[in-house]
């Protein structure tokens, strides 16, 4: 066989080999974050979250087609989908590998034919990269879900390959049609994720170095400004100016020259392929080649954005999912910027202390009306009394931790060099280094890490080093050292990059050169890009994931550099195989060893189950508010994909400001009908009523809700009061709300337990937490008045308190979700918790509720298991104790036999022990005493093992673990009446030793 063959048949071997361990391990439903807006959006060709990610969805709609119409298997046939796209990217990161290497070797034998010695090493290092890629923490996380990081690694890799394949040909006839080919994917690109324009410096670096005479310095330098410039064109020029230009070109056309909405954008398409088409014509008329290729490359990089046609067209048709509404030239305009997450400060910017000085006008926001844009807003920004260059500790919110990271006392105000210390401790360090670090040498655990030395920070496995690192790892805990999440690889993959990148730089100083700048730029480019402020809700890794993809590259030629100096001792040929197999040793068999357990998701239902639970807590035809992603998304999923319980209309309060999202939730979807808002969409339309101002008028007692809501949308001036900005706009005059109650109308929509009919209230008053109203307060606000209890109201468990609009006391637990009921129980004293319907909450654990196999699935991850205190706690214990309460002793024996049936047999977190007190005190009391006692036992040598843990470490580093502490000693102070009053002494006696031992602790304030 010749090279090209073997090439050839070991890069699909990869590929395959890849494929396959991402099929075995993948999620066999929707899990967390977003792939459950994904995987509906997919499925019905509906609009995701702003930038959007068009071909993505339309890729996945294809794969959905092999459920052959089974709708519980859409999930895991996109989850394929994904796992395709990994192993097709691990094919072409091989052929890239052989590629580079070639060059080398094929220098090295002038005779232009590759010795069976060169070809193993080129085929060993390749295998080495390629796989070794595979195992990866960071890629072998985003290939198992629907998600668009898999996708955009292809396209990422597809365009390496092509720049390669031109360089290869470079001198041949056709050869551009690499760089065409390349111009395609990177548009195709756009339709999945920004993150594959990053190449663009790496490739023009390829094209100087293989078309000039003499490289130099100051041509280097000037090929990376091209190269940036061109980034920078399809960035904004291409991306979003084409798209600003033509929505200007449509205001004109519709507001001056009175034409249809589209006429302008239909001008502004048709003297763009005008131009192209000129510029074509043009440069191959005068025979200039280079314009030439750059208008075919613009022509085709907007051929392939082209994709986002599919946004315009689906929104115009309104689907179920139609984030932000995109069915117009601004709107559309808006959507691409992603204007709705605002913007983060680059070249200049405030300090977090900063004050305002001044304010000026930035710019308009149009809207669509019904025959005209007009402005629906002004854009504002503020100047401030100090600023700095390369801002990075400019987040106001932050301030809190940014003090404390830097060590900076209250009052005093930052520096530059706090400035930079943020930039390389926090954004460099913990946002970057970390991950990659987590991908070559090791992970500690899957926890997310806030800066805490038990929590998601870089380990080796070498135990004097990580020991200096994090402290502790003398006292490590059982449940550390079994967690599927610690993973250590002993520097042995970021030792064999290391040596493949000095290997590089010493055979072909040009293409190490490249390598390098497609780490940099896909790496910590994007870290200077994001200017991350702290306290991320989830860990960001998957963004850099074009960056370990450009070490691995050199991960494989490891493998080289270890040939040539065993080829030193030994023959060459045996040198070659010995090299390959030490580094595949060193590299992905190591890494699959310890990266398998916790990345195999094949057991895992939990966010699909979830989902259930949430709604199967709602009665019929109800509204459900939901707060975050993990509480939506797979709440989209399961009734846009699987068709369950689409009677319940669900509610995002985080959306539900936006006057896009609150139009939609005017009108019908699927079986669930249109929130009872009553308000005209002219009245909360972009730009109007966007916020309500409270400003107390000083009204004595308590206002009626619909007297309020008549003042808030009423459109006289006197109702009204002038802005800052000079503008009038409504305001609220009360924070003091009541509503009258039609106990009738209660009764008969069976919104409360027959047996709580007595205890409805005649009048619902509460107070107003906030200073301003958005239109998500206004919405529950308009429902309240609107419904008369036709339809059951709901907020999930997870919805934070603030965003109850005060109505907390009368929510009453029902499982996963608080039902709005005007009860007066829900009035008497100072209740910590919500009060509960035991009775339906036990029905429904019974008889409705899942748990996603948590108790016998060999990984759980961190968005899992912390949910278990929740379940412990919440819906098993205190349902539990409520039964017991009322007598019904039988029903808690079978719940709390359910409990440990569909508990997991192991303690993850410290919180999670605290949740379990109350189900450990009903299993007593109903008659389980023996597997109350294997749970206390669990729990006792968890808090034993990990309070040592905790003090081993700060008798080295900061004592980051109080909270976890006293949660353990809360506890503990739980337990131990649980233990006494259940007659218990041993393990009393145990509980008693513990908090003794360490009580002095929190005696003396420490």
């Amino acid at each position: 066989m010749n090279y090209k063959k073997i090439n050839n048949l070991l890069g699909w071997a990869c590929g395959i080999i890849a494929t396959l361990v991402y099929v075995l391990t993948l999620e066999k439903t929707t899990s967390w974050w977003d792939t459950g807006e994904f995987i509906a959006s997919a499925y019905k060709m509906q609009i995701v979250h702003q930038p959007g990610a068009p071909l993505f969805l339309m890729l996945q709609n294809i794969f959905s087609n092999f459920a052959f119409g089974d709708n519980t298997k859409i999930a895991y046939w996109m989850n394929v989908g994904s796992a395709v796209c990994s192993g097709l990217t691990i094919t072409f990161l091989f052929w890239t590998i052989t590629a580079l290497a070639k060059k080398v070797y094929g220098r090295i034998n002038t005779s232009g034919e590759l010795s069976n010695t060169a070809i193993i090493n080129i085929m060993g290092s390749a295998a080495v990269g390629a796989l070794a890629y595979t195992f990866t923490d960071t890629f072998w996380f985003s290939a198992v879900e629907s998600e668009v990081y898999a996708m955009s690694s292809l396209c990422t890799a597809v365009v390496f390959w092509a720049i390669l394949k031109w360089d290869a040909h470079a001198d041949e006839p056709q050869s551009n049609k690499w760089l065409l080919l390349i111009a395609y994917v990177m548009g195709l690109s756009i339709g999945v994720h920004l993150l594959n324009l990053l190449a663009i410096p790496a490739l023009a670096l390829v094209v100087y170095f293989r078309k000039t005479k003499k490289v130099t310095t100051s041509g280097v330098v000037k090929t990376l400004l091209l190269g940036v410039v061109i980034l920078g064109f399809v960035l904004w020029g291409i991306i979003q100016y084409l798209i600003k230009l033509a929505a200007h070109f449509d205001r004109i056309f519709v507001n001056s020259f009175g034409l249809g909405f589209g006429s302008g954008v239909t001008f502004f398409a048709l003297l763009v392929l005008g131009v192209l088409i000129w510029g074509l014509w043009y440069s191959h008329k005068k025979i200039k080649p280079i314009m030439n290729i750059a208008f075919l490359s613009v022509a085709f990089i907007i051929f392939g954005y082209s994709s986002f046609s599919m946004i315009l067209i689906r929104a115009k048709a309104n689907p179920t999912l139609n984030n932000s509404d995109p069915d117009n030239a601004f709107s559309f305009l808006s959507y691409l910027n992603r204007e709705q997450y605002g913007d983060e400060p680059l070249f200049n910017g405030r300090y977090f202390d900063a004050k305002p000085t001044d304010m000026h006008e930035t710019g308009k926001v149009y809207r669509k009306d019904a025959n005209r844009y007009n402005v629906a807003r002004k854009k504002y920004d503020y100047t401030f009394d100090r600023t700095t260059l390369f801002p990075r500790i400019y987040s106001e919110k932050h301030e809190a931790y940014y003090r404390d990271f830097l060590n900076l006392p209250e009052g005093t105000a930052p520096t530059m060099g706090d400035n930079l210390k943020f930039f390389f401790g926090y954004q460099i360090g913990h946002m970057y280094s970390r991950y990659f670090m987590w991908n070559f040498v090791g992970r500690q655990n899957d926890a997310q890490g806030h800066g805490q030395f038990t929590e998601g920070n870089w380990i080796s496995g070498i135990k004097p080093i990580d020991n200096m690192l994090v402290g502790g790892q003398y006292a490590l805990p059982e449940s550390e050292k079994e967690n599927a999440g610690r993973n250590t690889y002993f520097f042995l993959p970021l030792i064999l990059g290391i040596l493949g990148a000095v290997w590089h730089f010493k055979k072909d100083q040009k293409d190490a050169t490249v390598v390098a700048l497609l780490f940099f730029f896909t790496g910590l480019a994007i870290v200077l890009y994001l200017n991350q402020t702290p306290m991320q809700p989830r860990e960001r890794d998957y963004a850099f994931a074009g960056s370990f993809y450009a070490f691995c590259i050199w991960v494989g030629m490891g493998a080289l550099w270890i040939s040539d100096m065993l080829s030193r001792k030994m023959n060459a040929k045996t040198a070659a195989m010995a090299a390959t197999g030490v580094s595949v040793l060193c590299g992905p068999v190591l890494l699959a060893s310890q990266n398998w357990d916790d990345h195999d998701r094949s057991e895992k239902f939990l966010a699909r189950d979830m989902a259930k639970n949430y709604l199967e807590s709602c009665a019929p035809n109800a509204i459900l508010f939901t707060y975050g992603d993990n509480d939506t998304y797979p709440l989209w999923y399961v009734q846009e994909v699987e068709g369950f319980r689409t009677d319940v209309r669900v509610v995002n309060l985080s959306l539900l400001s936006s006057d896009w999202y609150m139009k939609q939730m005017m009108e019908k979807v699927n079986d669930a009908d249109a929130l009872p808002l009553n308000i005209d969409p002219e009245q909360i339309k972009d730009g109007v009523r966007d916020v309500i101002y409270y400003n107390d008028f000083k009204i004595p007692g308590h206002v009626n809700i619909e007297e309020l809501l008549a003042v808030m949308l009423s459109d006289d001036p006197q109702a009204k009061v002038q802005l800052q900005s000079g503008e009038f706009g409504n305001l609220l005059p009360t924070k003091n709300m009541q509503y009258k109650v039609d106990k009738a109308a209660v009764i008969a929509n069976k919104v409360v337990p027959k047996e709580w009919e007595d205890v409805i209230v005649d009048t619902m008053q509460w107070t107003y937490p906030g200073n301003i109203v958005s239109r998500a307060d206004l919405s529950i606000m308009a429902i309240l008045a609107n419904n008369n209890w036709k339809r059951p109201v709901y907020f999930t468990t997870t919805t934070p308190e603030e965003n109850y609009i005060g109505l907390g006391k009368y929510l009453v637990s029902e499982g996963f979700a608080l039902r709005l009921m005007p009860v007066a129980s829900a009035m008497e004293g100072e209740m910590s918790t919500p009060i509960a319907d035991v009775e339906g909450t036990y029905n429904n654990i019974i008889n409705k509720y899942k748990w996603g196999n948590i108790a016998h699935s060999k990984y759980l991850d961190p968005d899992s298991y912390r949910y278990i205190s929740i379940y412990a706690g919440s819906i098993f214990g205190e349902t539990a104790q409520g039964l017991l309460a009322s007598g019904h002793q039988a029903e808690a024996k079978k719940l709390v036999n359910n409990a440990y049936e569909n508990l997991p047999k192991r303690t993850y977190l410290m919180s999670e022990i605290y949740g379990y007190s109350s189900l450990i005190d009903a299993m007593y009391k109903a008659g389980e005493p023996s597997k109350a006692t294997e749970i206390v036992k669990r729990n006792l040598k968890f808090i034993r093992e990990n309070m040592a843990y905790y003090m081993a470490i700060a008798e080295t580093k900061p004592n980051l673990e109080m909270r976890n502490m006293r949660y353990a000693m809360a506890s503990l102070q739980h337990y131990q009446q649980i233990l006494t009053t259940a007659n218990q002494k041993e393990l009393l006696a145990e509980a008693n030793q513990i908090f003794d031992q360490y009580k002095g602790l929190f005696q003396t304030g420490e």
